[in-house]
């Protein structure tokens, strides 16, 4: 059991929706609740708390009773809250676990509330912010066996780092110097990135996007951060692979493909696992231990180790797109698309023969990054830059460190270490800082100063001496589940200003719909939409029974970028009515100035055909 102690002035809450599909069954009353000077109880009980429920609620009171007396609280609000962990009870186990904890601290002579049980809720709390107003606790059965962490997961809570601000000019300022007037998302950037909580308590604003428009949606058959994607997301994420991977393959990858779990024991591997900061998802086949992998490290580096490499090969570039890779992130870190435990990662890794190769490398892929997020409707104005390094390697290399903010072209986050515990030496990340002030990563690159050799790579120098050589590890773009999040988010930002939300044009899963004034010129309809679709332009038709303003609102809601609407006027001069999105204004053009645009618009872009049945009356609801 994971628990969150919050000393309050008061918590209330009131039920939203349901979280589970058999949710606890309660009356009207307990749909609202409020309790004033209360110790407020956020609690997950967990799976391995199935092994002794009495102990578990037996350790639990003895805790709160102690922070009660501390506190002098004589209310307690005990709140499920599923966040706190990532490995949670059966909802029978977690719900009978949870009356009894209610039971027994009213026995110890606690008024207590408990907030009902598989329900979303919305709640309001005032911390009192004193020492002992925020307290966790970890309880655990004495029997249970703790879980397997690597070590670098361990190591990464005790590291001491060092933050700074880097301005283009080469200024190495102290975060808490450095003025941030004009880079406030920088400051929310280095606020998060400092604090080092990943916790979640509120759903980001991309959720009820991806819900809404039917992209994505969660799926309670798997395990939390496991998506199901419908039709119009599935189009979006292809798109994006497909972009992301043709953008690699150009700047000069092979492409491979590698398998998706690995041995537990494969010496390299299980080394190499203790130094990654990630938790493995464990399979077994037979008797034999196999995790799953979390990016494309482990499949490229056995083949490279297996290759016969000159330096006139070096730079050698390889890539795989992984569906999927896996993470066992904490259930609380989960957060729509923002944070998953499968996903998909394009991954590059590059041999490099020495650290002026590697350096020449890591800027070139760099700017790859920058030019690849820019394709998604991403500029430098939308993320931030966080770049980690070693203090030797900034005192050897300050000048390289500096370009790469004069690159970027405004202030950029720094974390120092004085000793290097990772396997690299230097790492950039482009961080989209969400509307909920939660930073993600995006794009990335590392130069590896230890896998080389823990692998068996080498390669043959001029001399035809073996050597190891470094390794850059290289995410252009980031999870594509993550940059469709970075999508979402900013077009919510953008709507919040007043401004109208929209895909990138490539990316909208319909470019164009045809709405007819009435059955009667559905036939000019189809004639406009086979004309577009012929010229490789994603279209569809609304031929519903429906009144021509409702047709033309759903279009807007679903961010339609071109709305062709068409009746007698139309069909007897052989033009189209056309409302674009991007302005709000309508226009009359011929359909062959319409298609030259929108082909202007997304030339150098992936192209994949319409995802749903070209009439709208032909298609399902997905969601309720």
């Amino acid at each position: 059991m994971r628990m969150l102690l919050i000393h309050s002035d008061y918590l209330e809450y009131e039920v939203k929706d349901k979280a589970l599909s058999k949710p606890e069954e309660i009356g009207e009353e307990l749909r609202k609740g409020k309790m004033e000077e209360v110790l407020a109880v956020f609690t997950s009980v967990e799976k391995v708390d199935e092994q002794n429920p009495d102990e578990i609620v037996e350790k639990a009171v003895k805790e709160i009773k102690n922070v009660a007396s501390q506190v002098k609280a004589q209310n307690v609000f005990v709140y499920p809250f599923a966040h706190l962990s990532s490995e949670l009870a059966s909802p029978d186990a977690a719900l009978s676990i949870l009356k009894k904890l209610e039971e027994k601290l009213k026995e110890e002579g606690f008024n207590v509330k408990r907030a009902p049980f598989g329900y979303y809720k919305a709640f309001k709390l005032s911390c009192k912010g004193h020492p002992l107003a925020e307290l966790s606790r970890t309880i655990i059965p004495e029997e249970a066996k703790k879980e397997e962490v690597p070590e670098a997961l361990k190591k990464e809570e005790e590291l001491v780092s060092y933050w700074y601000i880097l301005t283009p000019e080469g200024e190495l300022i102290e975060v808490d110097k450095f003025d941030f007037t004009g880079h406030e998302n920088l400051k929310k950037f280095a606020n998060y990135e400092i604090a080092k909580s990943r916790i979640v308590t509120e759903e980001p604003p991309h959720v009820k996007i991806m819900l809404d428009q039917e992209l994505v949606d969660y799926e309670e058959g798997s395990d939390p951060g496991n998506l199901r994607y419908y039709p119009k997301g599935r189009l979006i994420k292809s798109l994006l692979e497909q972009y992301v991977t043709e953008k690699v393959i150009e700047y000069g990858a092979m492409e491979v493909e590698t398998p998706i779990m690995y041995d537990f024991e494969h010496p390299a591997l299980k080394k190499y696992l203790n130094r990654f900061p990630a938790r493995q998802y464990i399979v077994y086949s037979g008797d034999k231990k196999f995790f799953l992998r979390f990016a494309a490290c482990f499949g490229q580096f056995l083949i490279k180790k297996d290759s016969t490499i000159s330096y006139r090969h070096l730079p050698l570039r390889m890539y795989e797109l992984t569906r999927y890779s896996f993470r066992r992130e904490k259930r609380g870190e989960l957060s729509g698309l923002r944070r998953l435990r499968a996903f998909t990662m394009p991954d590059m890794h590059t041999v490099a023969k020495d650290i002026e190769q590697a350096k020449e490398e890591f800027k070139k892929q760099y700017k790859l990054s920058m030019e690849v997020l820019k394709g998604v409707g991403l500029s430098p104005e939308d993320y931030e830059v966080a770049i980690r390094f070693t203090e030797d390697f900034w005192n050897e290399n300050k000048d390289f460190i500096v370009e790469l903010a004069k690159i970027i072209g405004k202030p950029v986050l720094i974390e120092m270490w004085k000793q290097r515990f990772f396997y690299f030496i230097l790492k950039f990340e482009f961080n989209f800082v969400d509307n909920l002030d939660k930073a993600a990563a995006l794009s990335t690159v590392q130069i590896d100063v230890e896998n080389a050799q823990r692998f068996g790579i080498t390669y043959y120098d001029e001399d035809g001496l073996e050597k190891h050589p470094l390794l850059l590890h290289c995410s252009p773009s980031g999870a594509i589940e993550r940059v469709m999040y970075a999508m979402l988010e900013k077009q919510a930002k953008l709507t919040k200003k007043g401004k109208k939300a929209m895909y990138p044009l490539w990316l909208s899963p319909i470019q164009v719909r045809v709405i007819p004034i009435s059955g009667q010129y559905l036939d000019y309809a189809l004639y406009v939409a086979g004309k577009l679709e012929g010229a490789k332009i994603r279209v569809d038709v609304d031929d519903r029974n429906e009144r021509l303003n409702k047709k033309i609102r759903e279009a807007e809601k679903e961010w339609i970028p071109y709305i062709i609407v068409v009746g007698e006027s139309e069909k007897r001069q052989n033009i189209v009515s056309v409302r674009k999105r991007e302005d709000g204004k309508q226009y009359e053009m011929q359909l062959e100035d319409l298609i030259k645009e929108i082909k202007q618009r997304t030339e150098g872009f992936p192209y994949k055909p319409r995802p749903l049945p070209l009439l709208l009356s032909k298609r399902p609801k997905f969601r309720g």
